[in-house]
């Protein structure tokens, strides 16, 4: 009889592990919401924190995966399953932990469109399994596929519950009107044609000013600009191409801003034609223009034609990009000229020092 209790005991347990193993399971802490799903070696975790926020709160998404050794994860595409919201910022992540898996964070900082209940819809991610003797993929498929549950949430209004529609108690009675001091206004038409005259020129010199510390910081701001792009992971095979584009665009920029060339909408040939018209000159020289059209080429044969550069590739591009904005931030003068130029002497001298 104990035999049997004992019998009956050990598969009820067994059931229910089996049970919990296959329902994905929801976590929910005082801040966030998360929800979990497992296939083989790959384990699917999406959390959103806050998990009641308000409307105008910026809402962080995060889809975290973590693969085991030889498992080739396929990370969702930027901004898939999350359209209905506005992506305010996203940070991919990629690492190695402890135990030699993979782990995978895709990290969405979202802003919600109205108040009420709301939900990130299933998030597909798929993967597949080059481990020796296993099984790469299902038959008929090129990869195994996890799907997430729904993960609903709230986002309650400004407006607290039971809140009065009437937004202010009525007006009582106007007192009598008491008339302008006749005598004050000479002072107020001096004034304002002080300000009709003021205003214009104020203006005008705020956009002055803007202009030339933005001839001035040409090469300070590509230069923070490949620095950030650099702090991030290595591309992927996958990222390699919106990589590019980001390198590509920042040289592209930079032309623009130091050297006055007006061209965001043109082909790569023709915007190599408009610099080759600045000619062998200071401005940019014929050894700077071989250089600006070698990289130019190399990043529309991965934009446009398809083409996976390998890691020296790669390398050789960063290198390229660096070593032409490092050898023309000096080749043309950065300062105003004429009457001015005198005046702004020392802040030349400390700007290339910075520099």
């Amino acid at each position: 009889m104990k035999a049997r209790l004992q019998i009956s005991i050990d598969a009820i347990l067994r059931c229910s592990l089996a049970f919990i193993a296959l329902v994905p399971s929801v976590v929910c802490r005082a801040d966030s919401i998360s929800r979990d799903a497992e296939s083989g070696p790959v384990k699917v975790r999406i959390a959103l924190e806050p998990d009641k926020p308000t409307i105008g709160d910026i809402v962080t998404l995060t889809i975290t995966v973590t693969a085991e050794k030889d498992v080739e994860v396929l990370m969702p595409e930027f901004g898939d399953a999350v359209e209905r919201f506005t992506i305010v910022d996203f940070a991919p992540r990629q690492s190695i932990d402890s135990g030699g898996r993979s782990v995978f964070i895709q990290k969405y900082r979202l802003q919600t469109p109205a108040s009420g209940k709301q939900a990130i819809p299933p998030i597909l991610v798929e993967y597949v399994d080059r481990r020796p003797g296993q099984k790469s993929a299902p038959d008929g498929l090129d990869a195994f596929e996890i799907m997430t549950e729904r993960l609903e949430f709230t986002v309650n209004s400004v407006v607290p519950e039971g809140a009065s529609a009437k937004l202010k108690p009525a007006l009582g009675k106007l007192g009598r009107r008491e008339p302008l001091p006749r005598s004050n206004w000479p002072f107020y038409a001096a004034g304002c044609l002080v300000i009709a005259v003021a205003v214009p020129l104020g203006v005008r010199a705020w956009i002055a000013w803007r202009q030339r510390a933005r001839r001035k910081s040409a090469y300070e701001i590509a230069r923070v600009r490949l620095d950030r792009l650099l702090a991030r992971p290595r591309p992927t095979s996958q990222q390699v191409d919106a990589f590019y584009v980001e390198l590509s665009s920042i040289v592209r920029r930079y032309l623009e801003d130091r050297f006055d060339l007006r061209a965001p909408e043109l082909t790569t040939e023709e915007f190599l034609a408009s610099v080759g018209k600045l000619g062998g000159s200071a401005e940019l020289s014929r050894e700077h223009q071989s250089l600006l059209r070698e990289f130019l080429r190399q990043a529309d044969l991965v934009k446009f034609a398809g083409v996976q550069p390998t890691s020296a590739d790669i390398d050789k591009s960063i290198q390229t990009a660096a070593r032409f904005l490092d050898e023309t931030r000096e080749n043309a003068p950065l300062l105003l000229q004429d009457s001015e130029a005198e005046s702004s002497s020392l802040a030349h001298s400390s700007l290339t020092r910075r520099v």
